[in-house]
């Protein structure tokens, strides 16, 4: 298998849909199109939590996986969400993926194990199967350390072994573990990519990571761009301004009462950078309070990314 190259920024984007709720294939062209001409950007994911992707039908989701494709001429690869709980069907939504354009996975843990944990080997068989049925590379998805859909170290490595996984998408949100278990995944997995996926911690992470696979980049590319090159650089001083005038940003995206909420902020954000026309999402996701449209746009214009 030749893996592919999503070293640097892999956006996860949201997913546009019209005032009446249905998905927009015209604004998911336009969105793909602006954040594929950012030199540094390396890939899309669509179909996980920002892109509301467990929200959709199975057509809707071929769908959004073509018109993303479309957008980018096929000049990047389009990663999709694997999110359906038990492996059988998540093999059939992985060959779906792949039918729709799709060139590789990011694998989602089974809901179930949020609430009860999982089985020793389960999710090494997850992955087996999905890969071995469907032939579609693989991004380990490593959940935050408060779930008990978190993989222990040893689990992380069987994984990371397997034929097919290629990449590490890894908010475990713990940063003890994240200091102890990166360095071991490094040394034991070198081939392996792995990306951040902490939205909110990017500056803790930056420094060990070959990239981030990030919601936020499908809002603020361009200076996560420059995050990523000054972490691989080592350039603590660069890394830290650019990490403070996004603050601002982080805080009215990702510092509220639910994550999820995060989703419904950046298509509030892309409305204030002119790039979607409104920020209707599906439920169970709700609008914001009143005011937070404004918030959103002002903490962009602190940050130089709207007149």
């Amino acid at each position: 298998m030749q893996a592919l190259d999503l070293r640097g920024l892999v956006p996860a984007p949201v997913t546009p849909f019209t005032r009446a709720g249905e998905v927009d294939h015209a604004a998911i062209r336009r969105l793909g199109s602006w954040l594929g001409k950012f030199d540094g950007v390396k890939g899309l994911t669509v179909l996980g939590h920002a892109g509301e992707g467990t929200f959709m039908t199975a057509d809707e989701q071929a769908g959004v996986i073509r018109s993303f494709s479309e957008s980018v001429d096929g000049k990047l690869p389009i990663i999709a969400g694997i999110t359906l709980e038990g492996t059988k069907v998540a093999v059939e939504e992985a060959k779906r993926a792949v039918k729709a354009g799709a060139k590789a996975g990011l694998v989602y843990p089974s809901h179930g194990w949020l609430r009860f944990g999982y089985q020793k080997g389960a999710p090494q068989d997850r992955y087996r199967a999905i890969y071995e049925e469907s032939g579609l590379p693989l991004i380990l998805f490593q959940y935050p350390d408060a779930t008990k859909a978190t993989y222990d170290l040893a689990t992380q490595l069987e994984i990371a072994a397997q034929p097919g996984v290629f990449a590490m998408k890894n908010g475990v949100r713990n940063m003890r573990r994240w200091d102890t278990e990166i360095p071991v995944i490094r040394r034991e997995r070198p081939e392996l990519q792995i990306l951040t996926c902490h939205d909110e911690y990017l500056l803790h992470t930056m420094f060990d990571v070959d990239g981030a696979l990030v919601g936020y980049g499908g809002l603020t590319p361009e200076p996560l761009i420059e995050l990523i090159a000054a972490g691989k650089a080592r350039d603590y001083k660069k890394a830290r301004a650019i990490h403070d005038r996004l603050l601002p940003v982080t805080k009215t995206v990702y510092h509220r009462g639910s994550h999820m909420e995060g989703t419904v902020a950046l298509k509030h954000g892309l409305v204030a950078r002119g790039i979607l026309e409104h920020a209707t999402v599906r439920s169970p996701l709700l609008p914001l309070a009143a005011g937070a449209d404004a918030e959103i746009a002002e903490a962009l214009r602190s940050a130089g990314l709207v007149d």
